[in-house]
């Protein structure tokens, strides 16, 4: 018995020492921009972009081959900071052209639809989605990320996107310029 967990030991030992040795071997350096430009996006990963995740996103962008607009969570402001780390023009190649900012949308099952399936329960990345086999679902508005995944599932389309409601934790003030913008005038007293 103390010889196989002596000879167990000195084995793991052994092993664990290889690995360590390979892993300094044949590490790869990533270029710090792509861990710059990775810890200012979303994080969410919900391939929204058309890459599989946040890092896929992140060498896309520093190799030049994707638009720095390409994360719609993230939207305008998102873009004008990837802008300044690649140090890219925002309006140059219509990166930016037309690109206003968007409201967060989030996704609503309408209950009265929903044959509780639990299609869109499975298929959600971020387990927004709350409900049982057999049994209404719905949406924790604080979690969705608006990824379409559980609108693409849905076999009775009672999910649809929404723009994210109003509440203390989201609400902000309008930025001054934009009640002219809208056609709103102002009365005074």
């Amino acid at each position: 018995m103390l010889l196989a967990a002596t000879s167990m030991t000195a084995m793991g030992l052994g092993l664990g020492l290889l690995l360590g040795l390979a892993a300094r071997k044949f590490h790869v350096e990533t270029p710090p921009v792509i861990d710059e430009i990775e810890r200012i996006l979303p994080g969410t990963n919900c391939g929204q972009c058309g890459f599989p995740g946040c890092r896929a996103g992140a060498e896309a962008l520093a190799g030049g081959t994707a638009p720095i607009n390409l994360c719609p969570p993230g939207g305008r402001e998102l873009a004008l900071q990837l802008s300044e780390i690649l140090g890219v023009d925002p309006g140059a190649g219509g990166d930016l052209g037309g690109m206003e900012e968007a409201e967060p949308i989030v996704a609503f099952i309408f209950e009265d639809h929903c044959t509780g399936c639990t299609k869109c329960y499975k298929r959600c990345p971020t387990d927004a989605i709350v409900g049982a086999n057999k049994q209404i679902h719905t949406v924790i508005v604080d979690a969705c990320i608006g990824c379409n995944a559980c609108i693409e599932v849905c076999p009775t389309e009672a999910i649809i996107h929404r723009t994210k409601p109003r509440t203390l934790r989201n609400w902000y003030w309008d930025r001054p310029g934009q009640i002219e913008q809208t056609g709103e005038t102002r009365r005074s007293a």
